[in-house]
This record gives C-alpha cells, structure tokens and sequence, in this order.
C-alpha cells in the first residue's frame, strides 16, 4: 500500500506542536527555548495552509461567477 506524501506531511505541523509543548514542560529551565521554535513553526505551517485554502476558494469562486450569464 502506498502514502501519499501531503496524508503523511500533515501529520508534521501537528506533531511538531505537540513535540514543542512535551519539550516545554519536561525540560529544564535553561533548554526550554530550544523548543519554542519547533511550536512556532508547526503554528505557522497550520497558519498557512487555512490562508492558502482560502485564497484558493475565492480564486475558484470568481473564475466560477465569470462563466455564470448576467440576467
């Protein structure tokens, strides 16, 4: 059975997150900032893709309303 990548690179941003945060809490005081930005990255890679999606949808919808006849 074959992956595909996008189905396994989803599970990054999440992963990522949930890295940062165990990492946060059972470490150290002075080693804890090695994992704010593993956390922050895996926000923004979240971030992105909702903006991109959106984007995306508007750009088909007005391509969809250029088609459609004026009454």
């Amino acid at each position: 059975m074959k992956f595909d990548r996008t189905y396994i690179l989803s599970f990054v941003a999440p992963l990522m997150i949930l890295l940062s945060t165990v990492g946060l809490i059972s470490r150290q005081d002075n080693k804890k900032f090695f994992y704010l930005p593993i956390g922050l990255m895996g926000i923004i890679i979240i971030l992105e893709k909702g903006v991109s999606r959106k984007l995306n949808r508007q750009n088909i919808f007005k391509k969809i309303k250029s088609f459609q006849k004026v009454k």
